[in-house]
């Protein structure tokens, strides 16, 4: 999450009030020859000397603080008030929003440092940087663009993907986006992927129709910031919505969602496949075609391995990449087209690079009556 490097070039255009992104490759996957970066995987001789680097008590203690500050610093040369962000959610109460479960066990990939915090997502530390954390990410994905505001890039790169969704959806056989009115964002953390899929989608249906829009998440501390912002609209990326639309919140994992078989129209998991081991990751595939309905479909983004700005990151970004994600090397040598195809009720598979930096992985879902 935390360090992305130099981004290739990128058309983005307004229509008819909203940013839409077109890619330099629209289909495939996009990107070079080479399946991962050299400095992914356990194969490779600059993979094992970042991860033994790492692996050094020390060194990682550094690398942990510097992965951070070059957030911070992006963050600040863009007017994203880092500090204040954690200090506004203090003084409106999130504290009130936390819920936690007391039956839900977390797997133990789950409890591991991520991003830089020793706790990873379990800790309100991370739940009141994740806002800024997560502008600061977009705009580190066309880093040549001085004049893209903060805003502009999130709206942007959420527009990349769920654009190439509803390509992917206007297929023959598939549930056509306009026809989307159950909707499932798995791994949301504090509610901005939830947010900009509400609204993307809002624009596509009627408005005398209901959308319901389910946010999930491991993590009660982001839940607490989503609820929050849900409650109060008061968030500094989408603001409103149309009373049409209905946006929940609940604690789960991915792998056992609280759902019925077959009930929902589109799922997605945006920025999270990184996090899974993979074992984890098949388990999640799993659950989702068991929610989906028929002709629904199941989309994830994520970072491209093929891309060439993955590829070639700066020695400094990639080892400070990997330091604050710990499953960095099981993510890039997994062939997750491969997976998703044996997985029973997945009928066609698209991969498609959606920016310079991320893929959309697209998923039809078809079911025997």
């Amino acid at each position: 999450m935390f360090v992305h490097g130099k981004a290739l070039n990128a058309v983005s255009v307004r229509q008819n009030g909203r940013v839409v992104c077109l890619a330099e490759r629209p289909r495939g996957s996009g990107g070079t020859a080479r399946i991962k970066p050299a400095w992914a995987g356990t194969d490779e001789l600059l993979s094992k000397l970042t991860n033994l680097l790492i692996q050094t008590p020390w060194v990682y203690r550094i690398l942990k603080k510097q992965a951070k500050a070059v957030m911070v610093r992006t963050a600040a040369s863009r007017g994203i008030d880092w500090s204040g962000c954690a200090a506004a959610l203090e003084e409106a109460g999130v504290s009130k929003y936390f819920a936690p479960r007391t039956d839900l066990v977390y797997p133990a990939y789950y409890t591991k440092p991520f991003h830089a915090y020793d706790e990873g997502n379990l800790c309100w530390l991370a739940a009141y940087e994740v806002e800024p954390a997560t502008y600061a990410m977009a705009l580190r994905v066309w880093p040549q663009e001085r004049e893209l505001s903060w805003r502009d890039a999130q709206r942007r790169l959420r527009h990349c993907f769920l654009d190439q969704v509803t390509r992917f959806m206007a297929d023959p056989g598939d549930l056509r986006i306009d026809r989307v009115r159950f909707t499932l964002d798995v791994g949301c953390g504090a509610g901005i992927s939830t947010r900009f899929l509400a609204e993307y989608l809002a624009r596509n249906i009627p408005r005398d129709d209901a959308l319901r829009v389910l946010g999930i998440d491991p993590s009660p501390y982001f839940l607490a910031v989503a609820n929050l912002r849900n409650e109060k609209a008061n968030a500094l990326d989408v603001q409103r919505l149309p009373p049409n639309v209905r946006i929940e919140y609940q604690q789960a994992l991915g792998e056992s969602l609280p759902l019925a078989d077959s009930v929902v129209d589109l799922v997605t998991l945006q920025f999270v496949l990184h996090e899974l081991p993979r074992d984890a990751a098949e388990s999640v595939f799993r659950e989702l075609v068991r929610v989906t309905r028929d002709r629904g479909c199941i989309a994830m983004v994520d970072n491209n391995p093929r891309s060439p700005v993955i590829q070639n990151l700066p020695p400094a970004l990639f080892t400070l990449m990997k330091s604050t994600e710990p499953h960095s090397d099981d993510y890039y040598t997994f062939d997750v087209e491969a997976c998703l195809r044996q997985i029973p009720g997945i009928e066609r598979v698209q991969v498609t690079a959606c920016d310079p930096r991320h893929r959309a992985i697209l998923c039809r879902v078809r079911k025997s009556t």
